[in-house]
Order: C-alpha cells, then structure tokens, then sequence
C-alpha cells in the first residue's frame, strides 16, 4: 500500500523541521537583560573606512560568539566616535540584527563583499524587532547613532574592507 502524496513529502521534510526545531533555540541563548558583553579590549581592531567620509577603529566580530555579544551592554563612553564593529560573515547573505541588550542607540550599515553599502539603519537600544540587509550582505558595520546622517552616510557608498576580512 503506497501512502498519499502529502504524507510522504511531511515524512520527507520531518528531518529538516527536527534539526530546525533544535537548532533555531540555541540561536537565542542570550536573555532578554542579560548583562553579557563582549571583552572589547581582547577583541581584535581594524581600521574600517567610509570612501571619502570617515575611518572609524573597529573592533571585529568574527566568531559566533563575538557576533551574538555585539555591542550588548556597551556603553557611550566606550562606543566613541571613532569606535566601530564590523560583523564579519564568510559570504554573502540575507541578514538581520536586533537590539537585545543594547543599551544606546546605534546606527548599522549593511555591506556587499565588494565593500557596497546596501542598506542602514538607525536601531532604537533594547529594540527587539529585526533591522534586515534587504539584499545579501557580506559584513554589518555599527556605530554611535546618528553618524551616518550627519556624515550622510547611505546606500551606494562605497567601504574600504581590509584585505584580511576577505578571506
């Protein structure tokens, strides 16, 4: 006896959907009001700049671990106006981030492996909705809120990535 169409293509997914099940939890492993944070100073730096508008010093996030902590709990005193963090991905893809434990406003651009600018944001602290790249995006860059207005920082502009973070 064969069984129906339907019931052999939910057996065919109940594999995915498990892995799914048990994977997309741990994605969320951090508590709302936790006060985890990044150890800022072990961080590795790099210089990140905007073509013709700014270089910011920018701590990289290049583990899952460094790019879930973010910029969690850090503060105005620490995120200066130099200060950045660059989330460096291994390809380009769809993304998203969310505010969970940011305790100040940040702006976020989304970056192409080419070094484009695809979308920003200004992010509201502790704001849990996504803010998504729209399109695929290699690298997130966040810095202090309202830098990329006043430096008129917006989609097209180019980055100027270190080699490094290309590889």
């Amino acid at each position: 006896m064969t069984r129906p169409k339907a019931v052999r293509l939910a057996l065919a997914c109940l594999p995915a959907l498990l892995i799914a099940a048990i994977a997309l939890p741990a994605c969320d492993y951090i508590p709302r009001g936790s006060t985890q944070k990044n150890d800022l100073a072990t961080l590795r730096t790099v210089t990140i700049t905007i073509t013709g508008k700014k270089s910011y010093n920018a701590w990289v996030a290049e583990t899952q671990e460094t790019q879930m902590l973010g910029l969690m709990n850090v503060t105005n005193a620490e995120l200066t106006p130099d200060r950045a963090m660059i989330f460096a991905f291994d390809r380009d893809e769809y993304r998203s981030f969310w505010m969970r434990n940011t305790i100040i406003p940040l702006d976020i651009a989304y970056i192409r492996s080419d070094g484009t600018i695809v979308k920003t944001y200004t992010m509201e602290p502790l704001n849990e909705i996504g803010y998504h790249s729209i399109e695929p995006a290699r690298f997130a860059l966040e810095v202090r809120a309202g830098q990329f207005a006043e430096l008129g920082i917006q989609p097209g502009d180019h980055v100027e990535i270190p080699p490094d973070l290309l590889d």
